[in-house]
C-alpha cells in the first residue's frame, strides 16, 4: 500500500489521514504538541465556543430570565469553575479526535517535523529524540499562529493573543482588544458578558472587515448597546507593559490604559522552522505554500492544504482541503468549491455569511437584486425573544442564480447552511422561495428573504 505522511494534526491533517486510511494508504500523522486538534480545538474554535455559551447563560441569567417569567435570586460568577468547562470540552473532544485516529490504523507520531530534503522528513519529539521519516506522498498541514503588528509588545500576560485570553485568571476590569474581526469580537463579548469595560481598537472605519457593510454596520450597533467601546480609524503604533498596566497607543488618539490588551489582528500561516528551503517547496510573499489545484507544490509528491496555503484561515476549508487532497492523491476526483465556504462569527447575535457581499458585487458591475427580511416579523424570533437582525439574499438580476446570503440574528451559525446547500446547487432564489419551511422557525426568515428579491415577502 503506498504510504501518506502528514505534517500537522489540526482540523486539516487529523480529518486528511482519516480520510487516507479510508482510502487504503498506510498513514501516519505528526504533531508537536500532545493534543491533537490544532489551534481549532485546543486554543481556537472550540474553547472560546465553549466561553460564549457560558458567557450568553451567565448574561442571560442575570437579565434575561424574568422576561419569561423565570425569578432566581442573585447570580454570582465562579470563573473558574467556568474555565475548566471550557477545558473539559477541549480534553474531550481532542481524545476523541485521538481515538478516531486509532480506530482507522493511523500512526501518531508526537513531535516537531523538519524537512531536511526532498521526501525526508526529521522528526524531534519532546524528550529530544530524532527519527527520521519518508513517504511516497507528504501533505503539509502545519495551521497557522496570531499574528501581531510592529510596535506591540507581546509578553503572554498583560498583552497577549487570543491564547492568553481563552483562560484569563480574573475578569479584567478593562480589556482593549485590537483588531475588530471574528476573534476579537468573539472574545471581546466573553470579557464584556462577564463583567469587563472593552474597547476594540480598529485601524478600518468599519468593523469585521470583508462582510457585507449593511450587516457589518447593524453587529456594530448591537454589539455597541452590548457595551463594546468601538474606536475606529485608529491606526495602533504601540502597545507596551508599563507600570503593571497594558498601555496602547494610536496615532494622534491619546494612550488607552488597560488591565489586558488582546492583540487580534489576524493569523500568519506556520511555515517556518520547517525546513521547507531545502526541498525546493515555492512561498508567496506571505509565507505561504503556493500550490496547484490539486494541492500539489512544486515539488513532486509534497502537498499542503490548510491554513498554510491561500484562503480563509477556518477549519471548514481546511477540513475540505484534506479531504480533497488525499482523493486527488488516490486517483480520485476530490473538490472544494471555494464560492460556497461559510464564515461565522459566533457574537450575539450571531453572523454568518456566504458568497458575494453587496460591495464585491458593485465591484465588479454584476446586476444584482436584494432581499431583506427581518428578525422582528418571525413569529419563532417573538417566541424565543430574540427579534434584533435580518438576513439579506443577493441575487443575479438576470438568472435570479443565489450569489450570497448574509445574516445576523440568532442561529444565524446554523441558518447559513441552508444558503450554503442552495448556493452549490445553484439554486435561485424562487428555489429557495418554493421549498416548504417549517412553521413557526427562523428558517422562515430565510424563505421570505428569497421572496422579498422579488417584491414578494408574505410576512412585511
Amino acid at each position: 500500500m503506498p504510504s501518506l505522511l502528514i505534517l500537522g494534526g489540526g482540523p486539516a491533517g487529523y480529518v486528511a489521514a482519516i480520510r487516507a486510511a479510508q482510502l487504503g494508504f498506510t498513514t501516519t500523522c505528526v504533531e508537536r504538541e500532545p493534543a491533537l486538534g490544532g489551534t481549532c480545538l485546543r486554543v481556537g474554535c472550540i474553547p472560546s465556543k465553549a466561553l460564549l455559551e457560558s458567557s450568553e447563560i451567565y448574561t442571560a441569567s442575570r437579565h434575561a430570565l424574568e422576561r419569561h417569567g423565570v425569578l432566581a435570586g442573585p447570580v454570582q460568577l465562579d470563573l473558574a469553575r467556568l474555565l475548566k468547562r471550557k477545558d473539559d470540552v477541549v480534553n474531550g473532544l481532542t481524545k476523541g479526535i485521538d481515538g478516531l485516529l486509532k480506530k482507522n490504523n493511523v500512526t501518531r507520531i508526537e513531535g516537531h517535523a523538519r524537512f531536511t530534503g526532498p521526501g525526508a522528513v526529521s522528526v524531534t519529539t519532546a524528550s529530544g529524540e530524532t527519527r527520521s521519516l519518508s513517504a511516497d506522498h507528504i501533505v503539509v498541514a502545519t495551521g497557522s499562529r496570531p499574528s501581531s503588528l510592529p510596535g506591540i509588545e507581546i509578553d503572554g500576560s498583560i498583552i497577549g493573543t487570543s491564547t492568553e485570553a481563552l483562560s484569563y485568571p480574573s475578569v479584567p476590569e478593562h480589556l482593549v482588544v485590537i483588531g475588530a474581526g471574528y476573534i476579537g469580537l468573539e472574545l471581546g463579548s466573553v470579557w464584556a458578558r462577564l463583567g469587563a469595560k472593552v474597547t476594540v481598537v480598529e485601524y478600518l472605519d468599519r468593523i469585521l472587515p470583508g462582510m457585507d457593510r449593511e450587516i457589518a454596520d447593524e453587529a456594530q450597533k448591537l454589539l455597541g448597546r452590548q457595551g463594546l467601546d468601538f474606536r475606529l480609524g485608529h491606526k495602533v503604533q504601540s502597545a507596551r507593559v508599563e507600570d503593571g498596566k497594558g498601555v496602547v497607543r494610536c496615532e494622534g488618539r491619546d494612550p488607552i490604559i488597560a488591565d489586558r490588551v488582546l492583540v487580534a489582528v489576524g493569523r500568519v500561516p506556520n511555515t517556518q522552522e520547517l525546513g521547507l528551503e531545502t526541498t525546493g517547496i515555492q512561498l508567496d510573499p506571505r509565507g505561504r505554500i503556493e500550490v496547484d489545484p490539486h494541492f500539489r507544490t512544486s515539488v513532486a509528491g509534497h502537498y499542503a492544504i490548510g491554513d498554510v496555503i491561500k484562503g480563509p484561515m477556518l477549519a471548514h476549508k481546511a477540513e475540505e482541503e484534506g479531504v480533497a487532497c488525499v482523493e486527488f492523491i488516490a486517483g480520485k476526483h476530490g473538490h472544494v468549491d471555494y464560492d460556497t465556504i461559510p464564515g461565522v462569527c459566533y457574537t450575539h447575535p450571531e453572523i454568518a455569511s456566504v458568497g458575494k457581499t453587496e460591495e464585491q458585487l458593485k465591484e465588479s458591475g454584476t446586476p444584482y437584486k436584494k432581499g431583506v427580511f427581518h428578525y422582528r416579523a418571525n413569529g419563532r424570533a417573538h417566541a424565543l425573544a430574540e427579534t434584533d437582525g435580518r438576513a439579506k439574499i443577493l441575487t443575479h438580476a438576470t438568472t435570479d442564480r443565489i450569489l450570497g446570503v448574509h445574516i445576523i440574528g440568532a442561529r444565524a451559525g446554523d441558518l447559513i447552511a441552508e444558503a450554503v446547500v442552495a448556493m452549490s446547487f445553484h439554486a435561485s432564489a424562487e428555489d429557495l422561495a418554493r421549498c416548504s419551511h417549517a412553521h413557526p422557525t427562523l428558517a422562515e426568515i430565510l424563505k421570505e428573504a428569497a421572496l422579498a428579491t422579488d417584491g414578494r415577502a408574505l410576512h412585511s
